[in-house]
């Protein structure tokens, strides 16, 4: 049996990322092997806009992760965003067929949760995520199998998407001959960055990508709720170019550059400001135009054109503006569903927008909570160091599902020579799986 690997594909709007881990025999860990990122071809606010182009992307970046890792890959688990992810919470109930409750007990609970009001012709199930089971209502159990009871029910999170997104995904794919196993890209992320304390306790996941923004809830160790908005990074670096009249390459690159340029009391947004409304900031900044000099920054060494210094409050304020809309685009949206953004163990924001500097202490301003910028972890190898920022979090994470996904099934499908199934390698793993996992 040859080693067995698994391939993660984080689908953006900016970046297509390719990442093929190997599992170790002996401690059961992922090690990356190989990886490698190309600029985002075809793909527009998380969907398929063009499969041609989106093909040539894709390729691309897995071309390069399959020569780094010295294979070629059949299967991967890809990423999908979009406005059109919808999630639900819902119940499955049966009637335990004998005197223990069995496998086939619990599939069959989470095919009647799956019986709910979703038109499978316009949309398709992509996740049934059991948030507790309920055996002669006991509730709060997570693992019914073996267990005595005569009616077993389950609390399921559902996850789904338009049925011509997810097929477009898995079209593109088909033409690169490669099986597409589609995975939400919030969940994915959440799974690369949260602890298990954080989960328990109740935390959001915000992933601020190129043109979007996933949610994820989690209360009580369980997912609760799961989204998407359509406004993410790009949209500051717009309104950094027009605000500053500069290039949009020119903006970007002072986004990410801003941090080394605001000093130790200089590093922060203006605390005053965030603590008054939006609308009276440019009073605030009329009242102090005496302080203009001292508003200065000098990014000459930047060389953006006509710009050799920048003033800190508009800079501030332009940013501000727009990261106040994302978060409360957020909080209605998780409203609506019922649920609150305040949680015990507060917001982590992931994703190449938790790069932009100052954002922990705006996020912690608006939502009143803690909040964290979240880096990846659990895969290891010597290639890591290329995957390690908030960026990759999702392609992280995809790895980390792929695994859960798979050995749950029982069915080990990456690079296995032999058809039949390693019932010892998979029982292993999964005893071993849930210690290294956070």
């Amino acid at each position: 049996m040859a080693r067995q690997v698994i391939t993660a594909i984080d689908l953006g709007s900016s970046k297509i990322c390719a990442v093929i881990a190997a599992i170790d025999e002996e401690t059961l860990e992922p090690s990356v092997i190989g990886s490698g990122v190309a600029n985002s071809r075809g793909i527009r606010k998380g969907v398929v806009v063009n499969i041609g182009e989106a093909v040539s992307a894709i390729n691309e970046a897995l071309l390069a992760a399959e020569k780094m890792a010295g294979l070629t890959i059949s299967q991967a688990i890809v990423s999908i965003n979009g406005k059109n992810i919808f999630s639900n919470n819902t119940r499955g109930i049966v009637a335990v067929t004998g005197d223990e409750i069995t496998y086939d007990d619990v599939q069959r609970a989470i095919e009647s949760a799956k019986t709910v009001a979703i038109p499978q012709q316009i949309r398709k199930i992509v996740h049934v995520i059991p948030r507790e089971y309920v055996v002669d209502s006991q509730g709060g159990i997570r693992e019914p199998i073996g267990m005595s009871g005569s009616r077993l029910e389950v609390d399921a999170h559902i996850i789904s998407a338009l049925t011509t997104t997810v097929h477009n995904v898995e079209k593109a794919f088909q033409q690169l001959s490669v099986k597409a196993t589609p995975v939400f890209g919030g969940l994915a992320s959440a799974q690369g960055v949260l602890t298990k304390t954080e989960k328990e306790l109740g935390v959001m996941v915000l992933d601020i990508g190129y043109s979007t923004t996933t949610i994820t809830i989690y209360q009580d160790d369980a997912i609760t709720y799961s989204g998407c908005v359509i406004l993410g990074g790009h949209s500051i670096t717009s309104d950094l170019a027009v605000g500053l009249q500069i290039q949009s390459e020119d903006a970007e690159k002072l986004k990410t550059s801003i941090g080394k340029f605001l000093g130790n009391n200089q590093n922060r947004i203006n605390s005053m400001n965030l603590n008054v409304p939006s609308y009276l900031r440019a009073d605030m900044h009329q009242a102090d135009v005496s302080n203009a000099d001292e508003d200065l920054i000098d990014i000459s060494s930047l060389q953006i054109p006509n710009l050799p210094r920048l003033s800190r409050r508009m800079y501030e304020e332009i940013v501000g503006f727009r990261l106040d809309e994302l978060f409360e685009i957020v909080s209605e949206q998780v409203s609506m569903a019922g649920f609150s953004v305040k949680q015990p163990a507060g917001v982590i924001l992931t994703g190449g927008g938790a790069n932009l500097y100052g954002i922990e202490k705006i996020a912690s301003r608006f939502f009143g909570t803690t909040s964290r910028v979240g880096y990846p972890q659990g895969l290891g190898g010597p290639l890591i160091d290329e995957i390690t920022g908030p960026e990759f979090a999702c392609v992280q994470g995809l790895i980390l599902s792929g695994m859960e996904m798979y050995t749950t099934n029982g069915v080990w499908g990456y690079e296995n020579n032999d058809d039949t199934p390693n019932v010892n390698f998979v029982s292993k793993f999964f005893d071993i799986f849930k210690k290294f996992m956070p």
